[in-house]
């Protein structure tokens, strides 16, 4: 049992990176502004160029990294422990792929072009389409199995009708669209993102911090956890539709960013114990500092190239998946 005292040590250490990544994503970029001129600019007035910088480009693009990064590392540790699957992340629930998927649709019907706001908009709307078939599905008295079981098959229809869209798009630049949408991205966001994804992932972050005493409840199994007074049809609420607005929305602004959700609770389970009243706020910060670092290194590595958020991650997360599915075999043995 992980002492209360190293607890919060780790939360107040797991802050300061934070703190400390969201000030160096706001000072990283190929503009070669200088620390001290990067943050001065951010409270100088008029149209300086550096001040436009900071406050249309980098401001945006650091606040929504720390807010989807929350979002990301929150909704793993609680659907690993709603599912009690150590292996579940939120792509499991198909809420990624529907909101891929309607923003796949509005690129594809040229919705997007006509109103700048259509992707973002059409991507929650494919989430939210996504958590009423899942719940629909799984139906009240459904249990965990239910769930991820309804949450694969949507994720895999919305996969097909992606495929389906990419392969008879008539345009050619449309269809490389949609394929560098898919791969996630902070480049180019702005404040409107953040103000029209903000209440989404807030109001999901308050649904899936409200499971924490549930999910300990629930570690003991269902049957134990209702005969201390859970309802588990609330905790299914909460945790299908907390995931589902807050990495909706996250998807909606940002595209398809994998393995954070499933990352960060592994990594700091061994730091704060298994408990999910303790995890879910260390892994949401813990999120927050994964994908701030994997942004900051996409301005590093190749500056000139666009290198895409949710590749790096992917790189990083599939070696990091094999070893915990290596990890979880030999304990099998």
């Amino acid at each position: 049992m992980i002492g209360a005292s190293r607890y919060r040590i780790v939360l107040a250490l797991l802050s300061a990176v934070t703190a400390a990544l969201f000030v160096l994503s706001l000072v990283t970029g190929p503009a070669g502004i200088g620390f001290s001129d990067a943050l001065a600019s951010l409270y100088s007035g008029g149209d300086q160029g550096a001040g436009l910088i900071m406050r249309e480009i980098r401001l945006p693009r650091a606040i929504l990294g720390l807010m989807i990064g929350i979002t990301l590392g929150l909704s793993g540790a609680a659907l690993q422990g709603y599912l009690r699957n150590p292996l579940a992340e939120p792509g499991l629930l198909g809420i990624s792929a529907s909101a891929s998927l309607g923003a796949v649709i509005a690129i594809y019907t040229g919705f997007s072009a006509v109103f700048p706001l259509g992707l973002p908009l059409a991507a929650l709307a494919g989430s939210v389409v996504a958590v009423l078939v899942v719940q629909a599905m799984a139906g009240a008295r459904g249990g965990a199995l239910t769930v991820i079981l309804a949450g694969v098959a949507v994720s895999s229809f919305a996969a097909a009708m992606t495929s389906l869209a990419l392969n008879l798009s008539p345009n050619p630049f449309a269809a490389l669209e949609i394929m560098f949408w898919m791969l996630g991205s902070l480049t180019d966001r702005s404040m409107t993102h953040v103000w029209l994804a903000g209440p989404f992932m807030v109001l999901g972050w308050a649904m899936l911090a409200a499971l924490g005493r549930p999910l300990d409840a629930l570690t003991l199994g269902e049957d134990a956890a209702a005969s201390m007074g859970v309802n588990l049809r609330l905790v299914q609420f909460l945790a299908v539709f907390g995931a589902a607005a807050s990495v909706g929305a996250a998807t909606a602004v940002a595209g398809a960013i994998g393995f954070i959700g499933l990352v960060a609770p592994h990594l700091l389970r061994p730091l704060v114990g298994s408990l999910p009243s303790r995890l879910l706020p260390a892994s949401a910060l813990g999120g927050a500092c994964l994908l701030l670092s994997a942004d900051i290194l996409t301005r590093i590595i190749a500056p000139d190239k666009d290198l895409k958020i949710g590749v790096l991650t992917a790189i990083i997360g599939a070696p990091f998946f094999v070893w915990l599915v290596y990890r979880m075999r030999r304990k099998l043995l």
